[in-house]
């Protein structure tokens, strides 16, 4: 500033650089790709008898139990990125007519070659017929359904599905060790787990699956991306008897992390949005003719 013959302090030369957009999960979502729901309903037998007032799995004709409840929430909002509303619908923990084996993967509707439901209110009717068919039993094994998932997810990896899994629980996970094996082996497919906690239990370790603190790992493998997100149900229970308001906060939180876990899968793999479609060409109705500006230089748009 003092001196007057002062040009610049030296010259930045740039070899080369380059310029690159941040994709969003909306330009995924325009770009067609679609979400593919399935939901897991845990059927041991802490929840309670389901014809006694006190369990998790009570059907009152008055209001939805914390299973439908979370269910719905979640389901209401997820539904509007699967195009076909088809969803799978699992349960895990429970003892199947005719024979009384227990099975921890297992289709709502009975349909062993497809186990998808027609919408929200396809998988809720499914829920309770099961309810009325089957024997809550156990233990609490969540791996059977996260490999289900898996391997649907396996079969399609260039971007255009992305599958999210639904697990709705009432307790202390069973199988931890196969549990987060088989979610380390999930983190490097095209899908996220959600995990709703119902019920008094203690969850730490959902907490630990969440692995938002810790990313988790077995046998000394390290999961290539954080793909769960864990919610106890209790948290918004809302004792004002609000429930549109508590079960809005719900899906909110629940569904918080979903569309950075695309993002980073499908920037992970390389893959970019595809264009939107494009929109139909419509005639524009005809009108009087009208006398053009004198110049288009004065034209205001």
């Amino acid at each position: 500033m003092k001196k007057k013959k002062y040009v610049n302090s030296g010259t930045v030369t740039l070899l080369s650089f380059a310029v690159e957009s941040e994709c969003t999960f909306l330009d995924y979502i325009k770009g067609g790709t679609q979400i593919n729901f399935t939901v897991a309903i845990d059927f041991t037998a802490s929840n309670g008898n389901p014809s006694q007032s006190t369990s998790l799995h009570y059907m009152s004709p008055y209001q939805l139990n914390a299973y439908a409840l979370a269910l719905t929430a979640v389901g209401e909002i997820i539904q509007h990125y699967d195009s076909d509303k088809m969803f799978p619908a699992l349960g895990f923990g429970a003892k199947l007519p005719p024979d009384g084996r227990v099975s921890h993967e297992f289709p709502l509707n009975g349909n062993q070659e497809n186990p998808s439901c027609c919408g929200i209110d396809g998988i809720l009717e499914a829920y309770h017929r099961s309810l009325r068919t089957v024997q809550l039993y156990g233990p609490t094994n969540f791996a059977p359904v996260v490999t289900h998932v898996a391997r649907n997810a396996a079969a399609v990896q260039d971007g255009s599905q992305y599958s999210v899994l639904l697990i709705i629980t009432d307790g202390v996970i069973s199988d931890m060790a196969q549990t987060k094996e088989a979610i380390v082996n999930a983190a490097k497919l095209p899908m996220s787990i959600i995990i709703v906690g119902v019920g008094q239990a203690e969850f730490d370790a959902m907490v630990e699956l969440d692995g938002d603190d810790v990313r988790i790992s077995s046998r000394g493998k390290l999961a290539e991306r954080d793909i769960v997100q864990f919610v106890p149900f209790r948290d918004y229970v809302d004792r004002t008897g609000n429930h549109v308001l508590s079960m809005a906060r719900l899906a909110r939180d629940v569904l918080a992390e979903i569309p950075e876990q695309l993002v980073s899968y499908m920037k992970a793999q390389g893959i970019r949005p595809r264009p939107p479609p494009a929109a139909p060409v419509h005639s524009p109705p005809k009108s009087p003719a009208r006398t053009p500006p004198a110049s288009p230089l004065h034209t205001h748009i």
